[in-house]
Formats: C-alpha cells, structure tokens, sequence
C-alpha cells in the first residue's frame, strides 16, 4: 500500500504506515487534553429518539423475564443474519448482533446440550431442521472436553473446588485490535495474512502447533472477507481505511460486532478506543466538518449499541455470573510515559455518557489511574462515580511497565497488550475448600467424596498451624496441577470446536498467550489461617472423622486492617499457589497469570463450601475478589484499601487483583465539592502503593434495601459488584442480600 493514502491526510509518521501499529500511530497524532468538562456537549435529538427506543425495548426484555426475543431459524455467524436497525432514521452508527435490537443469537458451537437447556430456559425451541444437522454432522467445544476430562478433574470441577470452568460456554477475555480495520481497511489487513502465510513456519520441532497456525490463520483472512461482506449489508466498503471519526468509530464498531456475532464469549471487551478515536475527531474539529455535538453523538450511539450486546446463557451461567454482564470493557486514560497522558477530549466524552444517556452497566468503563493523570480528568472521573457508581479503576503506574502504554482491560482486571496478546481464561480455584481438603485429607466437607487422594486426615482437638500449612501447601500443588491440566484441555478443544476467527483475525499472527487462572475464597482462606495460627481452633468432627464445622476460642488478626500479621500470610498464599500454577507446561506454550476476582460468583462458591476455621458457617458467602469478608475491615477505609494493596501484581496476581470497595457519602465529606476531592485523594493513595484495581461504589445500605424491596423506584441503579457493575434489579434476592451485607465504610 502506497504511503500517500487519501484517507491518512494530516497524519504524523511513517513508521505505522509500513506496519501494522496502531500503538505507533496513537503516540505521533493524539493531543493530549488537560483542561475539564465545560466543552462537553448535551444528548443530541437524534441520539435521544435512538435511546427512547432502546428504554421502550430494555423495559419489554424485563417485562419478559430479562430476555426480549430469540432467533432460532439461524445460529450464530459473522453474516448469518440480515442487517438490524433501532430507528434507522436517527442512528449514526449502525449494526446489531442480528436483525432486530435484543434478539439473541442461539451459538451451538461450545456446547450443544447448553444451548438447548439456555432455549429452553428461556421458553423457546431450536428450529429442528437446525438441530438435527448440527447434532448430527457437528462436535462441539463441550464434548471434545469432556471426552478428554481425567476423573480427577471431573470430581474436582462437580464438588466446587474448581469452578466457573469454561467448558460449557464461550472462553472470552479475547480483545481483537478493532481499530485496525478503521486505520488500515480489512483489505491491508488480509494482505498482511497473506503475507505470513507465505512463511515457511513448518519447522520439525514444532510441527502440529504450525500446522494448526497455518489453519487458524486461513481462518482468520476468511473471517475478515465476512467482516467485510457483513460490513456491505449495512452499505459501508471497510475496504479501505476511514477517512473521517464517523468510519474510524464505525470501521471499529463493525470489526468488535463480528466478534459478538461470531461467539459468546464470557467477555467480549471492546478495548482501548478513546485516545484512537479523538485523533479522528480533532482532525474533523479542525477541518470544520464535525461540530462538538456531532463529536459526542458518534460516542454515544457507538456507547448505545455497545449496551445492547446480549448472549443466551443458561440459568447456572446466570447464577455465577449475576446480572447478565457481557464486559464489553473500554479502558479510557493512562498514561504515554511519565509526563504526558492518554486523556483526550474524548475520554471525558465516554464517561459523559453516563450523564447523557443514563448510569449504566456496559460498557464497562474502566479508568486506567496514574498519579500523573490531569487533574481535571481525575475530578471528572471521581465525580462521575459518586454520582453514578458506574466505574472501575485500575493502576496504569504498574500495568504500563509490564505491557507498555498501549494496553487494554478484559472481562473486569485482566490486563493485555492490545493485537499483541491474548487470553486462556480459566475461571477459579476454591482456595478456602482446598483448606478443608487438606485437613479432611482430600474428602470434601458437604458430599463426603473422597476428591483427592493421598491424603491423611488431620484429626487433632485442636489444630496446629505447622501441620495444617505443611499439609495445605501440599494440598495446593496437587490442585494446581489438576487446574493445569483442565485449562489445557478446555483451550485445546476451544480452539479446536469453537476457534475466534474474527477476533484473532485482529492480533498479530505470532500472538503472546497467557493462561489465566484464578482464586475464589481468598480471604477466607487467610482468615482461616490467622486463625488456626493465632487463636484456638477446635474441629467439629461428623462419624466419618470428617470436620464439618469449627469452633473458635481467641481472638485472630483478619485480612483488612493493614496488620502485618495476616497480610503477610495473605501474600505469601497468592505467591505459593502461583509458583505451583507456574511450574507446569501450558497449552500453546502460554505464560500463567493469576487473579483475585470472583465476579459474583462469590455467593455460589459459598454455598459450595461447608464451615471455615475463620468462624464463616457452611454456605455463606465468600467476599468477591481480593475483598476482606464481610464486616471484618473494621479499622476504615484507608486502612482496608491497604492490606488489599499488599497483595503483589507484578509476577504473581498479573490477571488482576480485583476490590470492590464501598464508602457512604458523608464519610467522603460534607458536600459533592469535598467528596471529589477526597475520593481523588483515596485514589492516588491506594495506587501509589502498587494496588492494580478498584470499583468505587459511593451510597447507603439504606438506599439498597430500599431498592431490593422497590425496585420500581430505582430503575437505572447501577452498583460495581466484583470487577463489573450491573443494575441492582437485574440481580436475584440473594446476589442482593450478599452485597448488602457487605462493607460499608463509614470513615476514612
């Protein structure tokens, strides 16, 4: 392609012409913004016809049980359905996941019993014309990895001690560069795939991972020819690059649409667009094509179609994951280098959208925070959250040294270089049931199984601390290799049945690959510990010499009031059961990452687990991610915020290390004025000290029980929950009741 593209006019650099490097391209032509919101622009009248019908159609999908319609003459495809329109009229940026706003697509490809038990669900039936073809001619992701589950892993993943596994549903926490296609056009694109299969990467050492690249990369120029063509059924030719913010918003828009067309993975993140987009915009600004209110209308269609992302799920998908989430995530701000910032008039633009079309769950707009960060970015930021509690913070300062500047969030806290890597997602490990396995010696507390063997029981009066950690920290090594063994199997199979042409159409062909796993139970676990060390614990043994519950005599140190004592436990956990996850071979030779989050599966982990050492009874509720249980931060705010920020990101908890943290308003301060202040305050305070991540929620307790019990008075309440916010209605009485039980700090 010739350097002299019309639709590059007024562009820095060269470099990024030669390759593919969006990264390069954001550096040489963004204007960084330091200035505040006055320039911001009210809903416009189109985007306020656009967004009264999608109130009408989200208030339908509730009425009917959270879940407007289904398509089930079609499975799931990047062209499969004819184009969708809200108000064809008044829409700016076209394109929905099929012909009609919230119909949901049936995608039979990582499970066909799933699929047919999310239908069912839901009241609907699969056309059995399309049923019977794909039973009859088609294996599925679901079926090649049970054929290969080991009998361990099975009894592991039925009795809760590994779960959420991905082996019933779309991996996801893959984020395709879908601004590529608005820089380069898909033509380069498939140009450049050409090109690497020109390659002769057939070498004898590595000779089935090549074949099967080879393979994949086929795939991926035929996904992009059906970006294309789905593209033209809108009447855009993304042939070539965008010459203007609208085609560069919706160029992209069409490359992340083919990837919720294509699959239902568990996060479909949209990336990190704000920075990228603004160069377009200012370009048209400058050139008086493009006013401020048309710049914001393009931002808030593009944010209105992101909200309409849905996927058919299962009722114990719904049970994990709460709400209905999809993750779209868009990262906004961070930093270029130590003195200049990401931030651009549009980053506010993105957050604006919660005031111009209400609070609201998706996108999962996610604040990459640095110290360094504009001062009239962070007092937007923090202003926006009080008043609507609708985002996520995550610490730029030990991110962008691991990743670069040019980085984006998956799912909630997972951490990646944009088209240069890729995730594994693979859900979580109980660590507090893992705990009673190596004092039960491998039987599970509540089903009596014998899970893992080659065990003795710890039958003592009271238990010792030196023996239960010698046998924990054996215990812990096993399971590690379990959990190993079933991410291998799961990413082998995904990527045999159920493979993300159009997203990894979008990455570089030599991709980076991490394999992430996860820890469910952590503080329960380090209470249970502190515990057992520092006060009495007596087991309460059933007659198969099984302890089912505990009693505690003396008060123990507890995760959450920045004590060393149990802090340092606490680290010494994540780093123990990381170094065992590490020391395994992973498929496709991936790097093995950790997280502490729990989504809001905190509530089915615990029901899944019997009474703790820590004094927790059988089947209450874990707290979700990296969060001390519930009510035991006592010491305040800061004092909570600096025990989480203990636990290390930096090669051991890379996937995330993710705390919901709750504060009251008047305990911010007086007035709205004192509250930004202060919360900007807390911010800088807990990211300076290494901390990764953070969901901010600023309300009562009161005003939750009052929603749960009226929840017609708060229609658009959107509360962060464990690396992802959602409307407090969509969740179910017990989601509720878990998060209300939660800290709420009433002091700094």
């Amino acid at each position: 392609m010739e350097n002299d593209v019309k639709q590059w006019q007024g562009f820095k650099g060269d470099d990024w012409k030669e390759n593919i490097d969006v990264s390069s391209f954001i550096d040489q032509n963004y204007t960084e913004y330091k200035g505040d919101e006055n320039f911001l622009a009210p809903i416009s009248k189109k985007t306020s016809l656009v967004w009264d019908r999608c109130k009408e159609l989200l208030k339908e999908e509730t009425k009917k049980g959270g879940c407007l319609d289904v398509e089930t003459n079609i499975l799931s495809g990047i062209t499969a359905f004819k184009p969708g329109y809200i108000d064809k009229d008044n829409e700016v940026i076209v394109g929905l996941q099929t012909d009609a706003p919230l119909k949901r697509i049936v995608n039979m490809y990582g499970g066909t019993k799933i699929a047919l038990k999310a239908l069912e669900a839901h009241g609907y039936k699969l056309n059995p014309e399309v049923q019977k073809h794909f039973v009859t001619y088609r294996k599925t992701h679901n079926d090649g990895v049970f054929d290969a589950y080991t009998p361990i892993i099975r009894r592991a993943r039925k009795n809760g001690l590994l779960t959420g596994l991905p082996d019933g549903y779309g991996r996801g926490r893959i984020i395709g560069d879908y601004r590529r296609i608005a820089l380069y056009g898909i033509d380069r694109l498939i140009l450049e795939k050409q090109k690497d299969l020109q390659d002769d990467f057939l070498d004898e050492d590595n000779l089935e991972e090549n074949i099967r690249l080879r393979e994949e990369v086929s795939e991926q120029i035929r996904a992009l020819n059906q970006i294309k063509e789905m593209a033209k059924s809108y009447g855009y030719d993304i042939s070539n690059p965008a010459q203007n913010a609208k085609e560069a918003i919706q160029w992209s828009y069409f490359g992340y649409l083919a990837g919720a067309k294509e699959n239902n993975g568990a996060a479909t993140s949209m990336g990190r667009d704000a920075t990228f987009f603004d160069i377009y915009i200012e370009r048209d600004l400058k050139n008086g094509t493009l006013t401020e209110s048309q710049a914001q209308e393009l931002i808030d269609q593009f944010v209105i179609k992101l909200r309409l992302i849905r996927h058919l799920r299962t009722p114990e998908y719904d049970e994990l994951f709460a709400g209905d989430p999809t993750w779209v995530t868009e990262s906004l701000a961070g930093m270029l280098n130590d003195e200049h910032s990401l931030v651009t008039k549009s980053s506010f633009r993105f957050l604006h959208t919660l005031e111009n079309l209400d609070p609201s769950a998706e996108p999962n707009l996610t604040v990459l925070w640095s110290k360094n960060l504009p001062i009239g970015f962070k007092k937007y930021a923090s202003k926006i959250s009080i008043r609507t509690d609708s985002i996520q913070y995550e610490g730029d300062d030990v991110m962008r040294p691991l990743y670069g500047h040019d980085y984006a969030i998956s799912c909630c806290v997972s951490s990646m270089k944009e088209g240069k890597q890729m995730q594994f997602f693979g859900a979580r490990c109980n660590l507090a049931k893992s705990l009673l396995y190596a004092i039960n010696g491998g039987y599970d507390e509540l089903s009596g199984a014998l899970v893992i063997d080659g065990f003795d029981k710890i039958n003592s009066e009271v238990l010792d601390y030196d023996t239960v950690r010698k046998s924990y920290s054996k215990m812990l090594q096993k399971i590690a290799k379990i959990y190993v063994d079933a991410n291998n199997i799961i990413h082998y199979m995904h990527d045999k049945y159920a493979y993300e042409a159009s997203q990894m159409a979008l990455h570089d062909t030599h991709v980076e690959r991490l394999m992430a796993f996860g820890i469910a139970g952590f503080s329960c676990a380090v209470d249970s510990l502190s515990a057992i060390k520092y006060a009495k614990v007596k087991p309460i043994y059933n007659d198969q010499n099984i302890a089912i519950g505990f009693n505690v005599d003396g008060e123990f140190p507890k995760y959450g009031n920045d004590d060393k004592r149990v802090d340092d436990l606490a680290v010494e956990l994540v780093q123990e059961f990381f170094n065992y996850l590490n020391s395994h071979k992973l498929y496709k030779n991936a790097h093995a990452t950790l997280s502490l989050l729990t989504i809001t599966s905190n509530v089915m982990y615990g029901l899944k687990t019997g009474s703790t050492p820590d004094g927790r009874k059988a089947g209450e509720a874990f707290a979700p991610g990296a969060n001390p249980m519930h009510g035991r931060d006592c010491s305040g705010a800061l004092r909570s915020l600096n025990s989480v920020a203990k636990i290390p990101f930096e090669n051991c908890c890379q996937d995330g290390v993710s705390n919901t943290f709750s504060i009251i308003p008047s305990a911010l301060g007086h007035d709205e004025k004192e509250q930004i202040t202060n919360l900007v305050n807390i911010l800088d305070g807990y990211f300076v000290q290494g901390a990764q991540h953070i969901n901010v929620n600023v309300l009562n307790r009161e005003l939750l029980i009052d929603a749960m019990n009226n929840p017609y008075k708060y229609p658009n309440l959107t509360i962060r929950v464990s690396g992802y916010a959602v409307n407090f209605n969509k969740l179910d009485r017990a989601h509720q009741e878990e998060v209300i039980a939660r800290t709420f700090h009433e002091k700094r």
